[in-house]
């Protein structure tokens, strides 16, 4: 009964939250931002295929993903991978980039930039991501253009948004954030998606969207861990993220 209040948004809910991100952060046509958690647990390194579930910290956790819009809801999550996955692997394993690559999401609205063209929706996320057409990383050169430099500023601030729900989320549901003990493997995914609806339910009762600063007061939701980078690039990402950086230069 509660799984409407996580569900992919309709077009105009959709068109509602691309219009917070570039009032707030001025990124047109942003739909939302991807990243990933890491939840730890407790594991008998005698359990069989256990090193799977061994990250690049040398904790045993499982993966969280998820997309989050301007008010730090969850819209898309996908959780259970074994925490040695990077960032990219779980992005490509996941329902969200099957949905996208067949343009099953992320198929509204275009933007149409000062050369004629268009650039389609999109969400960002961090260096440990692929540049594709619609998903957006950002420039990692050392010396970057005006346009690019600006580009920069932008997503990363209008990434901030999902480490901060993150946070925020681990914070609601403490023992998140200690090491839990692996039930059964059906189990633990379960229990971190009803978390997720819960964290939705309560932003849904409330009558005004969480205050930026109010919510801004820590983003470590993944203490000690080591940001990824991810070198894949699609050349449509190269290009959208170039007009979309000149656009924003130009305006």
């Amino acid at each position: 009964r509660m799984s409407h209040h996580l569900r992919w948004p309709d077009s105009g809910e959709m068109e509602k939250i691309k219009a917070k991100f570039e009032k707030i952060h001025g990124l047109p046509n942003c739909c939302g931002v991807v990243d990933t958690t890491h939840i730890t647990m407790c594991l008998s390194s005698a359990e069989p295929n256990c090193k799977v579930w061994l990250d690049q910290e040398k904790n045993y956790s499982m993966v969280l993903q998820a997309v989050v819009d301007a008010d730090t809801r969850f819209t898309d999550i996908v959780t259970g991978w074994p925490g040695s996955m990077k960032e990219s692997s779980i992005l490509h394993s996941s329902g969200l980039f099957k949905l996208c690559e067949k343009g099953e999401r992320l198929n509204g609205s275009k933007l149409k930039v000062s050369d004629g063209s268009e650039i389609g929706e999109y969400l960002i996320g961090d260096a440990g991501y692929p540049l594709l057409p619609w998903l957006l990383t950002p420039y990692q050169e050392k010396d970057l253009t005006e346009s690019s430099a600006e580009f920069n500023g932008r997503h990363f601030a209008a990434r901030t948004v999902a480490p901060r729900t993150l946070t925020k989320f681990k914070d609601t549901w403490k023992f998140l954030q200690g090491e839990m003990w692996r039930p059964d493997k059906h189990k633990l995914p379960r229990i971190i998606h009803v978390c997720c609806l819960l964290h939705n339910i309560i932003i849904d009762l409330q009558d005004t969207a969480i205050d930026e600063q109010r919510a801004a007061s820590s983003s470590d939701h993944d203490a000690n861990y080591r940001q990824q980078v991810c070198q894949l690039t699609d050349e449509n990402g190269v290009r959208a993220r170039d007009k979309l950086s000149e656009h924003l230069i130009g305006r």
